[in-house]
């Protein structure tokens, strides 16, 4: 008699995990409580799957061996309370891919910073001929990549909700690039639970194993003189660069590494603003720890491209640039973006707030902001909160508005920056579509 595998979810992570959990002689269900996407209904249909929508069969769920349940899905939910009170162990698909290969993991958490980190890692692995897959947050599902192709190693962007549904999984190379508060609603609005949550990237790790992590963020070095860490732990930051991993000598990026010395100008990465730097950084050790000759990991931090959507600069009009940081969907984030800003910005924010604090912005609003636009269906948060510092305001309720708003408030070598500090539900699909609106309002200037 098979094992019986149900799937929580049917996006890319579920039909991944129904795809690997059958070629491992699963007996396999998949039940989606919202509606399928019609890509990965395809998929189950063609494949033959037995699958479900609109609702969750108890009786087709509770009777599992185990469970693989998407990161959306909260430890809150009554089905997951009663699969917990029978017993059945529930995990995330990263964990259920990791028991099936023996490809080595580059794993890279933080709440800022992961996505360009992986997506450099990546791009640095393929053009030193890596055989290399792309998953977690970013990429194709891992469960469907160890399931259908054979890769030798896999760089996977972790949430910290991915990693709370991980137990045996273990990082070859684990990045832990920065925390700050943020999803405390799934936490009990208490930080020391998100912290932990992010440091479970470093579980299993032996000896053998390296854990590289930035010795500038207060939480976790705080954190890392409490814990006591099984693997080899490398620390990367602005500073003079430690005997062993990556700090900053008058404008060159140092990385020490095992006798072997890497230089770079900050000033010829791609990737600009500090936050970059330490990605940089992050990625480089990585490089080095797989044997990338350092003429590799330059070109690779020369002619990265960055991701869409974190601060993408997208288009000059009249000599305003224009700058799309939709995927920030919090405070830190913009806050990085307005660090970097170089020339008189025009900043455009708003959204739905995650009780966000936005005194924490006052210095660098005052010293980089000549005007804000308001993009959201109630604004009078921020209006309320910048009112003081004497800037112009405007308010604006959709996209062509508020992008027509900061072209008329700029002039001749300023930049336009959508950096929202919030979501994107009260008005967008996500911040995607956020993006691409901004960048449609801009292209029609």
């Amino acid at each position: 008699m098979n094992k019986r595998a149900v799937i929580l979810g049917a996006a890319e992570s579920g039909v991944g995990a129904a795809i690997l959990a059958r070629k491992q002689g699963f007996d396999v269900f998949v039940s989606d409580l919202g509606t399928i996407k019609d890509k990965y209904k395809k998929e189950l249909t063609d494949r033959q799957f037995d699958f479900e929508e609109g609702q969750h069969t108890e009786e087709k769920i509770l009777n599992a061996d185990l469970v693989i349940k998407s990161p959306g899905i909260p430890d809150k939910a009554p089905l997951i309370k009663k699969l917990k009170e029978k017993g059945v162990s529930i995990i995330s698909e990263i964990e259920f891919a990791g028991r099936y290969t023996s490809a080595k993991k580059v794993c890279i958490t933080g709440s800022n910073g992961k996505t360009t980190t992986t997506l450099l890692i990546y791009h640095m692995f393929q053009k030193a001929g890596l055989n290399v897959g792309l998953a977690g947050n970013v990429g194709q599902s891992m469960a469907w990549q160890v399931a259908e192709q054979n890769f030798d190693y896999y760089v996977i962007e972790l949430s910290s909700f991915q990693l709370d549904g991980m137990y045996e999984f273990k990082a070859d190379i684990a990045i832990l690039l920065n925390i700050t508060p943020d999803h405390l609603d799934r936490y009990d609005y208490k930080m020391q639970n998100y912290v932990d949550s992010k440091f479970r990237i470093a579980q299993n790790q032996t000896a053998d194993d390296l854990f590289i992590y930035c010795a500038d963020d207060p939480v976790v070095k705080l954190e890392m003189s409490k814990r006591k860490l099984g693997a080899r732990c490398i620390p990367f930051g602005l500073g003079v660069p430690p005997a062993e991993g990556a700090g900053i000598i008058d404008n060159n990026m140092i990385i020490n590494w095992e006798q072997n010395i890497f230089t770079m100008s900050i000033l010829d990465i791609a990737l600009q603003g500090s936050h970059n730097t330490y990605n940089s950084m992050a990625a480089g050790i990585s490089g080095k720890a797989v044997n990338i000759r350092n003429e590799k990991i330059r070109e690779s931090m020369a002619d990265f491209k960055g991701v869409e959507h974190r601060l993408e600069r997208f288009l000059k009009v009249h000599g305003i640039e224009f700058i799309n940081d939709s995927k920030a969907t919090n405070i830190n984030s913009t806050w990085y973006a307005l660090e970097s800003m170089t020339q008189k910005t025009v900043w455009i924010v708003g959204g739905i707030d995650k009780g966000n604090d936005y005194s924490e912005l006052f210095e660098l609003v005052k010293s980089k902001v000549k005007a804000i636009v308001c993009l959201g269906v109630d604004n009078s948060k921020i209006l309320e909160a910048f009112k003081t510092l004497g800037i112009d305001m405007v308010e604006t309720q959709s996209m062509e508005d508020a992008v027509r708003s900061a072209y008329f408030l700029a002039k001749n070598g300023d930049t336009v920056l959508l950096s929202p500090a919030c979501a994107s539900f009260d008005l967008f699909e996500n911040y995607e579509d956020r993006g691409h609106q901004f960048k449609q309002a801009v292209r029609e200037l």
